[in-house]
C-alpha cells in the first residue's frame, strides 16, 4: 500500500506544480504609423498573486524581456509598463518592492523596415508571489507579426 501511495504522489506532484500558473500572457501588435508598431505583452494575474515590475527592487526576479535580432525590426526606446503600480515594503525581501496585481501591459515600440510582414520574437522572464509563497522564475516565448499592409 505504501508503494502505491508513493507512486501516486510521484506522478501527482509534477502535475500539481504545472497546474499552478497564476499569470496568463497575451501577445499582440498595434500599428501606430506606416512604419511604427507597438508590441504588447499583456499579463492577466490571478487574484491574490502579484507580478514584479521591471524595476522591482532588491530581492525578487524582475520582469524582463529579451528580443531576438531581426534585421527588419528596430526597437525604439525601452519597454514601458501600463497598469496600476503598487509599492510596498516586503519583510521577506527586506526591501520596498514594485509590483502589479490583476493585469499589466508591457509595451515595446518598434520600427519596421520595408513592407513585408515579419515577426518580433523574444521571451519574457517573470516571477510571481502571493502572501505566502513565490513561484520560481518562469520564461515564456512569444512571436508577434508586424509590418505588411
Amino acid at each position: 500500500m505504501k508503494k502505491l501511495l508513493v507512486a501516486i504522489m510521484l506522478f501527482a506532484l509534477p502535475a500539481l506544480a504545472f497546474a499552478q500558473d497564476p499569470v496568463k500572457w497575451e501577445f499582440t501588435s498595434k500599428k501606430v504609423s506606416a512604419t511604427e508598431y507597438e508590441v504588447i505583452a499583456k499579463a492577466t494575474i490571478d487574484g491574490g498573486w502579484h507580478l514584479y515590475a521591471q524595476e522591482a527592487g532588491e530581492g525578487p526576479v524582475p520582469t524582463s524581456f529579451k528580443f531576438a535580432k531581426n534585421p527588419l525590426v528596430t526597437p525604439k526606446g525601452k519597454v514601458t509598463e501600463s497598469g496600476k503600480l503598487h509599492k510596498a515594503f516586503d519583510k521577506n525581501f527586506n526591501s520596498e518592492l514594485k509590483y502589479y496585481e490583476n493585469s499589466v501591459s508591457f509595451i515595446q515600440k518598434v520600427t519596421v523596415k520595408g513592407k513585408a510582414v515579419t515577426k518580433v520574437k523574444g521571451s519574457v522572464e517573470f516571477m510571481v508571489c502571493d502572501d505566502h509563497q513565490c513561484l520560481p522564475p518562469t520564461e515564456v516565448e512569444f512571436a508577434v507579426n508586424v509590418g505588411g499592409k
